[in-house]
Order: C-alpha cells, then sequence, then structure tokens
C-alpha cells in the first residue's frame, strides 16, 4: 500500500490588480498614440493604468476552482467512509478481541471479509402446499444442507435444501403455495449504498405488451 499520494489540483496563483499612483497621488488615467485618454467602451470611465494587471475573474478560473472543489469533496467522502469503516472495526476488536471487524458492513459497496450471498433463481411453474421437488430456471450456485427463502408477492418461508438436481432444487415440504416465477433466493436483502441501509427485496412483476409483425 501506498503512503504517499499526488495532489492534482493546479494552484491558480491570483494576483491583484495594482494601479500606478500619480505624484498628486491620483490614479494614472491610459492615455493613446495621440494623448487622448482612453475610456472603458462599457462604463465610459478612464482606464488607469497599472503595475500589475491582476488576474481576471472569469468563467474558466471560476470553473477550475469549482472542479477542485468537487474533487476535494469526492475524497473526505472516501476518508469519512474509510474512517467509519476503522471505527467499526476498532469497536468491534474491542468489544470480541481478534474479532476484526469480520461482521462489520457500512453498507457502501465495500465488504469487509464477509460477502452477502445473493444467489437467486425462479421457480418455473405453479407450486403447491406439500411440494418437495421445485423445477428452477437454474440452480448455480446453490448447495444442499443450507437455508434458502421462497417467496412471491404473497407469501414466503424459509425451508432447507437437500438435494440439488440438474434444473430441480428439492426442499423440506412448502407450508404454502406459490406462483410461477417465485423467487427462491439466499438472501433477498437489498443494499441501498446513497442511504446505506438495507431493504427486503420485491418479488418483481412485469408488464409486457405483444404486437403484430405484419
Amino acid at each position: 500500500m501506498s503512503l504517499t499520494f499526488k495532489n492534482d489540483y493546479t494552484l491558480l496563483n491570483w494576483k491583484d490588480r495594482i494601479w500606478k499612483i500619480g505624484h498628486d497621488g491620483k490614479l494614472i488615467p491610459k492615455r493613446d498614440e495621440n494623448n487622448q485618454i482612453i475610456t472603458n467602451p462599457i462604463t465610459g470611465q478612464p482606464e488607469y493604468e497599472t503595475i500589475e494587471d491582476g488576474t481576471r475573474v472569469a468563467a474558466k478560473h471560476l470553473n477550475h476552482m469549482d472542479n477542485g472543489i468537487y474533487m476535494a469533496h469526492e475524497i473526505i467522502l472516501d476518508l469519512a467512509s474509510m474512517v467509519r469503516r476503522m471505527q467499526i472495526q476498532m469497536e468491534l476488536d474491542g468489544r470480541v478481541p481478534g474479532n476484526a471487524g469480520t461482521f462489520a458492513d457500512t453498507l457502501d459497496g465495500s465488504t469487509n471479509k464477509i460477502t452477502l450471498d445473493t444467489t437467486t433463481t425462479e421457480i418455473k411453474e405453479n407450486v403447491s402446499a406439500g411440494t418437495t421437488v421445485l423445477s428452477v430456471a437454474n440452480v448455480n450456485a446453490f448447495v444442499p444442507f443450507s437455508q434458502v427463502t421462497i417467496f412471491d408477492d404473497v407469501s414466503s418461508e424459509d425451508v432447507f435444501i437437500s438435494e440439488i438436481g440438474t434444473n430441480t432444487i428439492t426442499v423440506q415440504a412448502l407450508s404454502k403455495s406459490y406462483k410461477k416465477g417465485a423467487k427462491i433466493t439466499r438472501s433477498n436483502v437489498v443494499i441501498d449504498t446513497v442511504n446505506t441501509e438495507m431493504s427486503v427485496g420485491d418479488w418483481l412483476t412485469y408488464s409486457v405488451e405483444l404486437g403484430e409483425v405484419v
């Protein structure tokens, strides 16, 4: 891990505008080749001689600063997330020595040692209470003797898997009936990294409109 960081922000090095002062203590008007006082075309007021013109306030300069503020804010958020993780790890390690934050999750999208198992599939036909063999879309990552949740928009229950087939999952007898498309999942938890919270996933339904192609 590198302990050095590069600051990509380029300083603008703003300069003040410094006017020349005459012997009479007044500003010195600028004059053209005909010794006529040069006036500002917008205000009609005289232009004055300067020692240093200074840095003009322009969209280019302001946007440069705006981008720098944005980058700094992003770094602050990353640091705040890192510090929060360290605080949680220290707190857990203090309560359970040797734990080292194993179960910590700040719900920011970065896992810590333990990853939420979101293995999921759908049943391919309606099933009645008492059913044990479920025909499913796929069995990828499911393993026997693990607990899963089956749910649709009406019912849900937790069951244990006893056997994995080619396209079937055998479970203990269901206590409820489920619709075609019901989910079988290791965890239906949805992690919201924006609000840093966990919520229960919904059983999704879709509206499909068919059109005839001539």
